[in-house]
């Protein structure tokens, strides 16, 4: 089966506009971890590709980041599922880096690192920055409400972008699961 590529913050995990910023305060969204297990015992490879600006800005250490991680791969585990791996990106927009989506470095560091490409796998995330990301890389941009996502949804009507005329939409990471799924 493809790869699956998450967004974290606001599609797995509650959206915090201060950060999460160690592993209590990462709470999982309703319904997520379980989506994920789902789709892992389909046999999809589930790998996360976040923006963690957080830690250069100083709100929390790696050792942070990895307890979030740690916690993140344990209940997925628990629910009888695997995530493949978690990629994030350290650095804030202003570095103006590779790895920062919308950039597509992530995803080039994903497929070096399980030697395949992510066209056509799908791409879920809540922003705008997550879409075009995706559709930089030739992957499926999907939209979920959750996090950030309704205020997403509302832009995009507001205002069209051509290039993400096709990115499906869902209200949580559970729809979408039971969309791959069927």
């Amino acid at each position: 089966m493809a790869i699956i590529v998450l967004d974290r913050d606001g599609v797995i995990n509650e959206h915090r506009d201060d950060h999460v910023k160690n592993a209590d305060e990462w709470i999982p969204i309703s319904g997520s971890i379980d989506a994920m297990a789902r789709l892992s015992q389909a046999g999809h490879q589930l790998v996360v590709a976040t923006n963690q600006c957080g830690l250069a800005h100083g709100h929390f250490d790696l050792d942070d980041l990895e307890a979030m991680h740690a916690k993140l791969r344990a209940l997925v585990e628990d629910a009888g599922g695997e995530v493949a791996g978690v990629f994030y990106c350290p650095h804030r927009k202003e570095d103006e880096c590779r790895c920062r989506k919308p950039k597509a470095g992530l995803l080039d560091v994903i497929e070096a690192e399980f030697d395949t490409s992510l066209h056509d796998c799908y791409f879920v995330g809540d922003r705008i920055s997550d879409l075009q990301c995706a559709v930089a890389k030739g992957c499926k941009p999907v939209l979920v409400k959750t996090g950030c996502g309704g205020q997403t949804l509302l832009s995009l009507i507001e205002n069209p972008d051509p290039q993400l005329i096709s990115t499906a939409v869902f209200d949580d990471l559970s729809g979408f699961a039971d969309f791959a799924l069927q």
